[in-house]
């Protein structure tokens, strides 16, 4: 007997329903069976095939196919390929992350001179409190000449 294969239920099935197939069709049995098997099996050719699997005597074999590997996608490195890969991958990746942090150095810069320019000089800052204070003393006056309870 050749070693017994594993299938999977669906190879299972496809396989003991061929053979239960072939078995109605008034095909030889390939175990001995005694008559008093065949009547405890009630002659069910799908119980017959069952124990020709179980028992092994079976010539079926199931061909799983592999997926196909194309040789132009396949093909040897040695390790030192491989280590001079990573080293160049490390230095990239270095090389992203100074220009990353240089990026980033410069949004910071440009930030700070948006904010001084926003900020006003002092002349200009000067110039609005004159602006306002003139017209405190503006709205002081009138104050000052309606209520007149200083005397």
């Amino acid at each position: 007997m050749v070693d017994k294969q594993e299938f999977s239920k669906y190879e299972r099935a496809r396989i003991l329903g061929a053979r239960a197939l072939q078995i109605s069709m008034d095909a030889p049995l390939l175990m001995k069976i005694d008559e008093k098997d065949l009547e405890n099996l009630n002659y069910d050719p799908l119980k017959i095939a069952m124990t020709e699997l179980d028992s092994g005597v079976l010539p079926i074999s199931v061909n799983r196919p592999l997926p196909m590997k194309k040789d132009e996608k396949l093909k040897e490195l040695k390790v030192e390929e491989l280590e001079k890969d990573e080293e160049k991958e490390k230095q990239t990746a270095e090389k992203e992350e100074a220009e990353n942090e240089e990026g980033q150095a410069e949004v910071v810069q440009e930030q700070k001179q948006q904010e001084t320019a926003d900020l006003k000089s002092d002349e200009e800052v000067e110039e609005e409190i004159e602006e306002v204070g003139g017209a405190a003393e503006i709205s002081g006056a009138d104050g000052d000449a309606d209520g007149g309870s200083d005397e």
